[in-house]
């Protein structure tokens, strides 16, 4: 009955995470021969197989809400609030593909991206323009990813890194970032940190933000059934969140709370989505990751 419930449990997040195409594209990313970017023992690869990355992710889409240009591009031509899960599972297939895929298929990945950035452009509600594929917008975002995934696994990752291995990841993401045309992303956990409070002085929270916010946090397209589930993601998404992001969006910091309740749903969800999601699984089973493909 056990192993019954790990499997539907399994499938469902699977599911979710990569759509319909996931195991397809699992597969193409797996088994097709040839040189990857990142080898077996590269910390990037420990960080996004980690389901860490399911509380890493909520909590980047929040911080990087917080820069009013890449908001907006959010707002405008995401789609976010109509396809939520389309999005996430063409973001996870790219951090799929880039981190354990050939290198072939990585670029092709990072081609298509750089493709859809050039496209996006616009004029924010108070005349600003904006465009994707701008160098600077593009580091923010990076940064913003990096820093949370980073954490997230530091605080719920089944085997966290030591200060050297989390420098080996921020580097290891710099490799991506240049490929999309982040322009001399920080290298190591004080570059990233430094490169953070550079950004500061252009972040504020837009009505569009905290109205994402809201979307995130409070209105996903779930069933009820799952919700409570979902609920201890985002409240450990936003206790992950710098005090000052947390201000900016109007979320509660609550340490004695966080300490003693939030946190342990974290950890406990976590190893939720681990056990279900393991690789000793019998032959035809969906496997284990914080992404699509691994």
């Amino acid at each position: 009955m056990l192993t019954v419930v790990r499997d539907q449990l399994s499938q469902a997040l699977f599911r979710r995470v990569a759509g319909p195409d996931g195991p397809a594209v699992r597969a193409r990313i797996h088994d097709t021969p040839g040189p990857r970017w990142f080898g077996p023992d590269r910390p990037i690869r420990t960080v996004h197989g980690d389901a860490s990355m399911f509380i890493g992710g909520l909590s980047a889409l929040l911080l990087q809400s917080l820069h009013p240009l890449a908001m907006a591009a959010v707002a405008g031509h995401s789609g976010y609030r109509g396809d939520p899960w389309g999005r996430l599972q063409r973001t996870s297939t790219f951090l799929a593909m880039t981190t354990y895929g050939t290198a072939a298929d990585a670029q092709r990945a990072v081609d298509r991206v750089r493709g859809i950035h050039e496209r996006i452009r616009g004029t924010t509600g108070e005349g600003v323009p904006y465009h994707a594929a701008d160098p600077h917008l593009l580091g923010w975002v990076h940064a913003a990813e990096a820093d949370s995934f980073l954490r997230a696994h530091e605080r719920y990752g089944a085997h966290p890194l030591d200060a050297d291995g989390y420098d080996a990841y921020v580097a290891d993401t710099a490799r991506v970032a240049e490929a999309l045309g982040v322009a001399d992303p920080p290298r190591d956990r004080r570059e990233l940190s430094e490169r953070l409070l550079a950004y500061r002085p252009e972040l504020r929270a837009t009505p569009e933000a905290r109205a994402a916010a809201r979307f995130l946090l409070f209105q996903p397209p779930l069933p009820l059934a799952v919700r409570p589930f979902y609920g201890a993601l985002a409240v450990n998404a936003v206790a992950l969140l710098p005090h000052w992001a947390r201000g900016m969006l109007w979320l509660p910091h609550v340490p004695v709370v966080e300490n003693l309740a939030v946190r342990p749903t974290g950890q406990a969800v976590t190893r939720t989505i681990r056990w279900a999601m393991a690789p000793s699984r019998p032959s035809g089973s969906t496997g284990s990751t914080g992404s699509a493909g691994k």
